[in-house]
């Protein structure tokens, strides 16, 4: 019996003219359950074209969480010298953090959207590629203000998503703007 793939389907954004930062991704990539590789170096599976990036700059590993039958990925931060933001989470050198169905990972002026769709193969998942013209990420103009000067330059993104309910199932098509926050959900209720 054949069994059917997990799919990531991974969208890019990077501001350069022409996306050459994406020059050597491919449209499609079927891989085992070994870490995927992202980064500048020539032995990564996901090789971006930016002098700023690590030659592996993070990964995402496919693992089978307990009681499931389906893959699940973590991403992991593989450089030391920049962080990664994944879902509004700052993340550092070696530093992890499983993913939901939909991810929003910034790291290095790259805006990443991950959407994984489960497949019942154990064996390998197949990622396919987008690159889009416009960002993905959105973040508000800056208000002038003399309170942050001290404020470090990586700042959480503002994202754009569905509305979630139980499971990560999406509620309707409407898109709302939400601020992350560091605030326990409770706590933002208030």
């Amino acid at each position: 019996m054949e069994r059917t793939l997990t799919v990531l389907q991974v969208s890019l954004y990077h501001s350069t003219p022409g996306q050459v930062a994406f020059a050597k991704v491919p449209l499609q990539l079927q891989h085992d359950t070994s870490r995927l590789l992202v980064g500048r170096g020539k032995d990564t599976h996901i090789q971006l074209q930016l002098p700023q990036l690590s030659r592996h700059h993070l990964s995402l590993e496919p693992y089978l969480e307990k009681g499931s039958t389906l893959l699940a990925f973590c991403l992991k931060v593989l450089s030391r010298k920049s962080c990664v933001w994944v879902n509004g989470l700052l993340l550092r050198y070696l530093e992890q953090v499983p993913l939901s169905a939909v991810n929003r990972i910034s790291f290095s002026g790259i805006q990443m959207v991950v959407r994984r769709e489960g497949g019942d193969s154990l064996d390998a998942f197949v990622c396919y590629f987008r690159v889009s013209s416009s960002p993905l990420i959105y973040r508000p103009q800056a208000q002038e203000t003399d309170e942050g000067e001290n404020v470090k330059e990586e700042t959480p993104p503002v994202r754009r998503e569905a509305t979630y309910g139980l499971l990560g199932s999406p509620h309707g098509s409407s898109w709302t703007q939400t601020a992350v926050s560091s605030q326990a959900p409770e706590e933002q209720q208030k």
